[in-house]
Protein backbone atom coordinates (compact mmCIF):
# COMPACT_ATOMS: atom_id res chain seq x y z
CA UNK A 1 0.00 0.00 0.00
CA UNK A 2 1.60 3.27 -1.11
CA UNK A 3 0.64 5.28 1.97
CA UNK A 4 1.77 2.91 4.67
CA UNK A 5 4.46 5.17 6.22
CA UNK A 6 3.39 5.97 9.76
CA UNK A 7 6.48 7.91 10.79
CA UNK A 8 5.80 10.83 13.14
CA UNK A 9 5.55 14.31 11.74
CA UNK A 10 8.26 16.86 12.49
CA UNK A 11 6.09 18.48 15.13
CA UNK A 12 5.64 15.24 17.04
CA UNK A 13 9.18 15.27 18.34
CA UNK A 14 8.57 18.48 20.27
CA UNK A 15 4.85 18.05 21.01
CA UNK A 16 3.41 17.52 24.46
CA UNK A 17 -0.07 17.04 25.86
CA UNK A 18 -0.45 16.50 29.61
CA UNK A 19 -3.22 14.48 31.18
CA UNK A 20 -4.79 17.73 32.37
CA UNK A 21 -4.73 19.13 28.82
CA UNK A 22 -6.26 15.91 27.50
CA UNK A 23 -8.99 15.99 30.14
CA UNK A 24 -9.87 19.60 29.29
CA UNK A 25 -10.03 18.78 25.57
CA UNK A 26 -12.29 15.81 26.39
CA UNK A 27 -14.54 18.14 28.41
CA UNK A 28 -14.68 20.58 25.49
CA UNK A 29 -15.58 17.76 23.08
CA UNK A 30 -18.19 16.38 25.46
CA UNK A 31 -20.05 19.62 26.15
CA UNK A 32 -20.18 20.54 22.45
CA UNK A 33 -21.29 17.11 21.23
CA UNK A 34 -23.95 16.69 23.93
CA UNK A 35 -26.15 19.38 22.36
CA UNK A 36 -27.37 16.98 19.68
CA UNK A 37 -28.66 14.47 22.26
CA UNK A 38 -30.74 16.61 24.64
CA UNK A 39 -33.75 16.24 22.34
CA UNK A 40 -33.92 12.45 22.62
CA UNK A 41 -35.66 12.04 26.01
CA UNK A 42 -37.76 15.24 25.72
CA UNK A 43 -38.88 15.04 22.09
CA UNK A 44 -42.49 14.16 23.00
CA UNK A 45 -42.78 17.04 25.47
CA UNK A 46 -41.38 19.51 22.94
CA UNK A 47 -43.82 18.22 20.31
CA UNK A 48 -46.75 18.66 22.69
CA UNK A 49 -45.66 22.20 23.52
CA UNK A 50 -45.62 23.23 19.86
CA UNK A 51 -48.73 21.10 19.10
CA UNK A 52 -47.07 19.21 16.24
CA UNK A 53 -47.34 15.57 15.22
CA UNK A 54 -44.64 12.97 15.97
CA UNK A 55 -43.66 13.07 12.29
CA UNK A 56 -43.14 16.83 12.46
CA UNK A 57 -41.15 16.83 15.69
CA UNK A 58 -39.03 14.07 14.18
CA UNK A 59 -37.71 16.70 11.77
CA UNK A 60 -35.73 18.23 14.64
CA UNK A 61 -33.16 15.43 15.10
CA UNK A 62 -33.31 14.53 11.38
CA UNK A 63 -32.43 18.05 10.17
CA UNK A 64 -29.87 18.40 12.96
CA UNK A 65 -27.96 15.33 11.79
CA UNK A 66 -28.19 16.22 8.11
CA UNK A 67 -26.94 19.73 8.88
CA UNK A 68 -24.11 18.21 10.91
CA UNK A 69 -22.96 16.14 7.93
CA UNK A 70 -23.12 19.24 5.70
CA UNK A 71 -21.25 21.31 8.28
CA UNK A 72 -18.51 18.70 8.54
CA UNK A 73 -18.03 18.81 4.77
CA UNK A 74 -18.10 22.61 4.43
CA UNK A 75 -16.61 23.81 7.72
CA UNK A 76 -14.28 21.16 9.09
CA UNK A 77 -11.69 21.57 6.28
CA UNK A 78 -11.22 25.15 7.48
CA UNK A 79 -9.28 23.62 10.38
CA UNK A 80 -6.38 23.16 7.94
CA UNK A 81 -6.55 26.85 7.00
CA UNK A 82 -7.56 28.68 10.18
CA UNK A 83 -6.21 28.24 13.73
CA UNK A 84 -8.14 25.41 15.38
CA UNK A 85 -8.53 27.59 18.48
CA UNK A 86 -9.97 30.56 16.58
CA UNK A 87 -12.33 28.37 14.57
CA UNK A 88 -13.50 26.57 17.73
CA UNK A 89 -14.29 29.87 19.47
CA UNK A 90 -16.40 31.08 16.53
CA UNK A 91 -18.30 27.81 16.14
CA UNK A 92 -18.87 27.34 19.88
CA UNK A 93 -20.24 30.91 20.07
CA UNK A 94 -22.71 30.09 17.31
CA UNK A 95 -23.74 26.92 19.17
CA UNK A 96 -24.42 29.00 22.28
CA UNK A 97 -26.58 31.39 20.25
CA UNK A 98 -28.55 28.53 18.68
CA UNK A 99 -29.22 26.97 22.10
CA UNK A 100 -30.46 30.31 23.47
CA UNK A 101 -32.89 30.63 20.55
CA UNK A 102 -34.12 27.07 21.12
CA UNK A 103 -34.71 27.84 24.81
CA UNK A 104 -37.00 30.81 24.02
CA UNK A 105 -38.32 29.80 20.58
CA UNK A 106 -41.84 31.23 20.09
CA UNK A 107 -42.76 28.76 17.35
CA UNK A 108 -41.88 25.35 16.03
CA UNK A 109 -40.40 26.86 12.86
CA UNK A 110 -37.96 28.93 14.92
CA UNK A 111 -37.09 25.95 17.10
CA UNK A 112 -36.35 23.58 14.21
CA UNK A 113 -34.37 26.29 12.39
CA UNK A 114 -32.20 26.91 15.45
CA UNK A 115 -31.71 23.18 15.94
CA UNK A 116 -30.63 22.83 12.31
CA UNK A 117 -28.13 25.69 12.73
CA UNK A 118 -26.91 24.00 15.90
CA UNK A 119 -26.15 20.84 13.94
CA UNK A 120 -24.41 22.75 11.15
CA UNK A 121 -21.92 24.40 13.53
CA UNK A 122 -21.31 21.40 15.82
CA UNK A 123 -17.81 20.92 14.44
CA UNK A 124 -15.67 21.45 17.54
CA UNK A 125 -15.79 17.75 18.63
CA UNK A 126 -14.20 16.87 15.29
CA UNK A 127 -11.64 19.68 15.34
CA UNK A 128 -10.32 18.64 18.73
CA UNK A 129 -8.82 15.24 17.73
CA UNK A 130 -6.86 16.85 14.87
CA UNK A 131 -5.67 19.62 17.22
CA UNK A 132 -4.67 17.10 19.89
CA UNK A 133 -2.80 14.97 17.36
CA UNK A 134 -0.54 17.96 16.60
CA UNK A 135 0.49 18.20 20.25
CA UNK A 136 0.58 14.56 21.35
CA UNK A 137 3.68 12.43 20.68
CA UNK A 138 3.02 9.69 18.12
CA UNK A 139 3.56 6.98 20.76
CA UNK A 140 0.69 8.44 22.86
CA UNK A 141 -1.77 9.06 20.03
CA UNK A 142 -3.92 6.05 20.95
CA UNK A 143 -4.18 7.06 24.61
CA UNK A 144 -5.13 10.64 23.77
CA UNK A 145 -7.62 9.72 21.05
CA UNK A 146 -9.20 7.10 23.31
CA UNK A 147 -9.56 9.60 26.16
CA UNK A 148 -11.29 12.09 23.86
CA UNK A 149 -13.61 9.33 22.62
CA UNK A 150 -14.46 8.37 26.20
CA UNK A 151 -15.30 12.02 26.92
CA UNK A 152 -17.80 12.05 24.08
CA UNK A 153 -19.38 8.79 25.32
CA UNK A 154 -19.78 10.23 28.83
CA UNK A 155 -21.33 13.40 27.40
CA UNK A 156 -23.88 11.49 25.33
CA UNK A 157 -24.88 9.41 28.35
CA UNK A 158 -25.17 12.43 30.66
CA UNK A 159 -27.05 14.45 28.02
CA UNK A 160 -29.79 11.86 27.77
CA UNK A 161 -30.12 11.35 31.51
CA UNK A 162 -29.70 15.01 32.46
CA UNK A 163 -32.18 16.33 29.91
CA UNK A 164 -34.86 13.96 31.18
CA UNK A 165 -34.34 14.95 34.81
CA UNK A 166 -34.22 18.71 34.16
CA UNK A 167 -37.30 18.58 31.91
CA UNK A 168 -39.21 16.59 34.54
CA UNK A 169 -38.58 19.17 37.26
CA UNK A 170 -38.24 22.47 35.36
CA UNK A 171 -39.61 21.96 31.84
CA UNK A 172 -37.85 21.40 28.52
CA UNK A 173 -37.02 25.11 28.04
CA UNK A 174 -34.68 24.88 31.03
CA UNK A 175 -32.78 22.03 29.31
CA UNK A 176 -31.64 24.37 26.55
CA UNK A 177 -31.11 27.27 28.92
CA UNK A 178 -28.71 25.14 30.99
CA UNK A 179 -27.06 23.88 27.78
CA UNK A 180 -26.53 27.47 26.63
CA UNK A 181 -24.89 28.38 29.94
CA UNK A 182 -22.59 25.36 29.67
CA UNK A 183 -21.68 26.30 26.10
CA UNK A 184 -21.01 29.91 27.09
CA UNK A 185 -18.70 28.65 29.80
CA UNK A 186 -16.64 26.35 27.56
CA UNK A 187 -16.54 29.02 24.83
CA UNK A 188 -14.89 31.44 27.23
CA UNK A 189 -12.51 28.67 28.35
CA UNK A 190 -11.34 27.69 24.85
CA UNK A 191 -8.48 30.24 24.76
CA UNK A 192 -7.10 28.53 27.87
CA UNK A 193 -7.87 24.95 26.78
CA UNK A 194 -6.51 25.25 23.22
CA UNK A 195 -3.19 27.01 23.15
CA UNK A 196 -2.35 29.34 20.29
CA UNK A 197 1.30 28.60 19.84
CA UNK A 198 2.79 29.13 16.40
CA UNK A 199 3.25 25.43 15.68
CA UNK A 200 -0.46 24.82 16.30
CA UNK A 201 -1.41 27.27 13.57
CA UNK A 202 -1.80 26.04 10.00
CA UNK A 203 0.48 27.54 7.37
CA UNK A 204 -0.84 30.50 5.35
CA UNK A 205 -3.47 29.25 2.86
CA UNK A 206 -2.13 28.65 -0.62
CA UNK A 207 -5.49 27.66 -2.14
CA UNK A 208 -8.98 29.11 -2.06
CA UNK A 209 -11.80 27.84 0.14
CA UNK A 210 -13.63 25.85 -2.53
CA UNK A 211 -10.39 24.27 -3.67
CA UNK A 212 -9.68 23.46 -0.01
CA UNK A 213 -13.06 21.74 0.42
CA UNK A 214 -12.64 19.90 -2.86
CA UNK A 215 -9.16 18.81 -1.83
CA UNK A 216 -10.78 16.60 0.81
CA UNK A 217 -11.90 14.26 -1.98
CA UNK A 218 -8.45 14.41 -3.57
CA UNK A 219 -6.77 13.53 -0.28
CA UNK A 220 -9.13 10.59 0.24
CA UNK A 221 -8.08 9.22 -3.14
CA UNK A 222 -4.42 9.71 -2.19
CA UNK A 223 -4.78 8.00 1.20
CA UNK A 224 -7.00 4.93 0.75
CA UNK A 225 -6.39 4.00 4.39
CA UNK A 226 -8.83 6.79 5.33
CA UNK A 227 -11.52 5.41 3.02
CA UNK A 228 -11.03 1.93 4.47
CA UNK A 229 -11.09 3.21 8.06
CA UNK A 230 -14.14 5.36 7.29
CA UNK A 231 -15.98 2.40 5.75
CA UNK A 232 -15.20 0.26 8.80
CA UNK A 233 -16.42 2.97 11.17
CA UNK A 234 -19.54 3.53 9.03
CA UNK A 235 -20.41 -0.12 9.64
CA UNK A 236 -19.28 0.01 13.27
CA UNK A 237 -21.27 3.11 14.22
CA UNK A 238 -24.19 2.03 12.05
CA UNK A 239 -24.30 -1.32 13.82
CA UNK A 240 -24.41 0.46 17.19
CA UNK A 241 -27.52 2.37 16.03
CA UNK A 242 -29.13 -0.76 14.60
CA UNK A 243 -28.75 -2.54 17.95
CA UNK A 244 -30.25 0.26 20.03
CA UNK A 245 -33.05 1.05 17.59
CA UNK A 246 -33.78 -2.67 17.42
CA UNK A 247 -33.87 -2.91 21.21
CA UNK A 248 -36.38 -0.05 21.33
CA UNK A 249 -38.72 -2.10 19.12
CA UNK A 250 -37.92 -5.50 20.65
CA UNK A 251 -38.10 -4.75 24.37
CA UNK A 252 -41.41 -2.89 24.06
CA UNK A 253 -42.99 -5.62 21.90
CA UNK A 254 -45.76 -7.90 23.18
CA UNK A 255 -43.24 -10.74 23.30
CA UNK A 256 -40.93 -8.97 25.78
CA UNK A 257 -43.42 -6.61 27.47
CA UNK A 258 -41.04 -3.97 28.82
CA UNK A 259 -41.59 -0.22 28.84
CA UNK A 260 -39.54 2.43 27.08
CA UNK A 261 -37.88 3.28 30.39
CA UNK A 262 -36.16 -0.10 30.34
CA UNK A 263 -34.43 0.83 27.08
CA UNK A 264 -33.11 3.95 28.79
CA UNK A 265 -31.87 2.05 31.82
CA UNK A 266 -30.19 -0.48 29.55
CA UNK A 267 -28.30 2.34 27.83
CA UNK A 268 -26.31 2.74 31.04
CA UNK A 269 -24.32 -0.31 29.89
CA UNK A 270 -22.42 2.06 27.59
CA UNK A 271 -20.65 3.36 30.71
CA UNK A 272 -18.28 0.35 30.51
CA UNK A 273 -16.65 1.89 27.45
CA UNK A 274 -15.65 4.92 29.52
CA UNK A 275 -13.26 2.72 31.49
CA UNK A 276 -12.32 0.27 28.76
CA UNK A 277 -11.59 2.63 25.86
CA UNK A 278 -8.57 4.51 27.34
CA UNK A 279 -6.97 1.20 28.41
CA UNK A 280 -7.58 -0.42 25.04
CA UNK A 281 -6.27 2.74 23.37
CA UNK A 282 -2.95 2.37 25.20
CA UNK A 283 -2.87 -1.29 24.16
CA UNK A 284 -3.47 -0.22 20.53
CA UNK A 285 -0.44 2.08 20.84
CA UNK A 286 1.68 -0.98 21.62
CA UNK A 287 0.37 -3.47 19.03
CA UNK A 288 -0.40 -0.97 16.25
CA UNK A 289 -3.79 0.26 14.96
CA UNK A 290 -4.24 -2.27 12.14
CA UNK A 291 -3.56 -5.35 14.26
CA UNK A 292 -5.58 -3.95 17.18
CA UNK A 293 -8.56 -3.26 14.92
CA UNK A 294 -8.59 -6.82 13.56
CA UNK A 295 -8.41 -8.35 17.03
CA UNK A 296 -11.11 -6.04 18.40
CA UNK A 297 -13.44 -6.56 15.43
CA UNK A 298 -13.10 -10.33 15.84
CA UNK A 299 -14.05 -10.10 19.53
CA UNK A 300 -16.94 -7.82 18.59
CA UNK A 301 -18.17 -10.33 15.99
CA UNK A 302 -18.28 -12.99 18.70
CA UNK A 303 -20.47 -10.72 20.82
CA UNK A 304 -22.70 -9.79 17.88
CA UNK A 305 -23.33 -13.46 17.06
CA UNK A 306 -24.68 -13.89 20.60
CA UNK A 307 -27.55 -11.49 19.91
CA UNK A 308 -29.52 -14.20 18.10
CA UNK A 309 -29.63 -16.86 20.88
CA UNK A 310 -29.91 -14.35 23.77
CA UNK A 311 -32.70 -12.24 22.26
CA UNK A 312 -35.50 -13.72 24.37
CA UNK A 313 -33.95 -12.71 27.71
CA UNK A 314 -33.18 -9.18 28.87
CA UNK A 315 -30.52 -10.45 31.27
CA UNK A 316 -28.79 -12.62 28.67
CA UNK A 317 -28.81 -9.71 26.20
CA UNK A 318 -26.55 -7.83 28.59
CA UNK A 319 -23.71 -10.24 27.77
CA UNK A 320 -23.32 -9.30 24.06
CA UNK A 321 -24.16 -5.68 24.87
CA UNK A 322 -21.30 -5.59 27.37
CA UNK A 323 -18.85 -7.17 24.92
CA UNK A 324 -19.71 -4.86 22.02
CA UNK A 325 -19.69 -1.72 24.15
CA UNK A 326 -16.26 -2.60 25.51
CA UNK A 327 -14.53 -3.07 22.15
CA UNK A 328 -16.66 -1.03 19.72
CA UNK A 329 -15.36 2.48 20.56
CA UNK A 330 -11.73 1.37 20.32
CA UNK A 331 -12.33 0.16 16.76
CA UNK A 332 -13.08 3.82 16.03
CA UNK A 333 -9.94 4.88 17.92
CA UNK A 334 -7.77 2.44 15.94
CA UNK A 335 -9.30 3.69 12.69
CA UNK A 336 -8.40 7.29 13.50
CA UNK A 337 -4.88 6.27 14.51
CA UNK A 338 -4.26 4.97 10.97
CA UNK A 339 -4.20 8.52 9.58
CA UNK A 340 -3.84 11.01 12.47
CA UNK A 341 -0.08 10.49 12.40
CA UNK A 342 0.17 11.86 8.86
CA UNK A 343 1.19 15.43 7.95
CA UNK A 344 -0.51 17.89 10.38
CA UNK A 345 -1.55 20.25 7.56
CA UNK A 346 -3.94 17.65 6.09
CA UNK A 347 -5.23 15.86 9.20
CA UNK A 348 -8.40 17.93 9.58
CA UNK A 349 -9.46 17.29 5.99
CA UNK A 350 -8.72 13.59 6.39
CA UNK A 351 -10.87 13.62 9.52
CA UNK A 352 -13.58 15.33 7.47
CA UNK A 353 -13.72 12.45 5.01
CA UNK A 354 -13.64 9.89 7.82
CA UNK A 355 -16.52 11.51 9.74
CA UNK A 356 -18.65 11.99 6.61
CA UNK A 357 -18.29 8.29 5.83
CA UNK A 358 -19.21 7.46 9.43
CA UNK A 359 -22.40 9.54 9.39
CA UNK A 360 -23.35 8.16 5.99
CA UNK A 361 -23.29 4.71 7.55
CA UNK A 362 -25.33 5.99 10.48
CA UNK A 363 -27.99 7.39 8.15
CA UNK A 364 -28.34 4.17 6.19
CA UNK A 365 -28.38 2.10 9.39
CA UNK A 366 -31.08 4.29 10.94
CA UNK A 367 -33.28 3.41 7.97
CA UNK A 368 -32.17 -0.23 7.84
CA UNK A 369 -32.95 -1.06 11.47
CA UNK A 370 -36.77 -0.67 11.32
CA UNK A 371 -36.84 -2.45 7.96
CA UNK A 372 -34.88 -5.40 9.40
CA UNK A 373 -37.15 -5.53 12.43
CA UNK A 374 -40.26 -5.37 10.26
CA UNK A 375 -39.01 -8.32 8.21
CA UNK A 376 -37.68 -10.58 10.95
CA UNK A 377 -38.27 -8.90 14.32
CA UNK A 378 -35.27 -9.36 16.65
CA UNK A 379 -33.83 -12.10 14.45
CA UNK A 380 -33.82 -9.59 11.60
CA UNK A 381 -31.84 -7.13 13.73
CA UNK A 382 -29.41 -9.84 14.83
CA UNK A 383 -28.94 -11.03 11.25
CA UNK A 384 -28.26 -7.52 9.94
CA UNK A 385 -25.75 -6.87 12.73
CA UNK A 386 -24.02 -10.19 12.07
CA UNK A 387 -23.58 -9.33 8.39
CA UNK A 388 -22.22 -5.87 9.25
CA UNK A 389 -19.86 -7.22 11.91
CA UNK A 390 -18.40 -9.96 9.71
CA UNK A 391 -17.83 -7.35 6.98
CA UNK A 392 -15.89 -5.26 9.52
CA UNK A 393 -13.68 -8.26 10.30
CA UNK A 394 -13.03 -8.83 6.60
CA UNK A 395 -12.17 -5.17 5.94
CA UNK A 396 -9.94 -5.06 9.04
CA UNK A 397 -8.07 -8.13 7.80
CA UNK A 398 -7.62 -6.53 4.37
CA UNK A 399 -6.33 -3.37 6.05
CA UNK A 400 -3.74 -5.28 8.09
CA UNK A 401 -2.68 -7.35 5.06
CA UNK A 402 -2.22 -4.22 2.91
CA UNK A 403 -0.33 -2.40 5.66
CA UNK A 404 2.04 -5.33 6.21
CA UNK A 405 2.69 -5.90 2.50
Amino acid sequence: MADQDLSPSPTDAHASLSRRDTALLALLSGVTVANAYYIHPIIAEVGEHFDVSPAQIGLVPAFNQMALALGIFLLLPLGDRISNRTLSIVLASLQTLALLVMAVAPSFAVFVTASTLLGFVTIVPYLVPAYASKRAPAKELGRVTAFLTAGVIVAILLARVGAGIIAHWAGWHMVYAVAAVLMAGVTMAIPFIMEGRAKDRPPPPSIGYFALVGSTLTLLAKYPRVILSGAIQALNFGMFLVVWLGLAFHLTSAEMGYGTDTVGYLAAITVVSIFATPRLGRWADRVGPYRARLILSTVQAFGILLYWPTGSSLWLLMIPLMITNIVGPTIDVAGRMTFLSLEPAIRTRLMTGYIILMFSGAGIASWGAPVAYDIGQWHGIAGLCAAMSLTIVLLSWLGLRSQDS
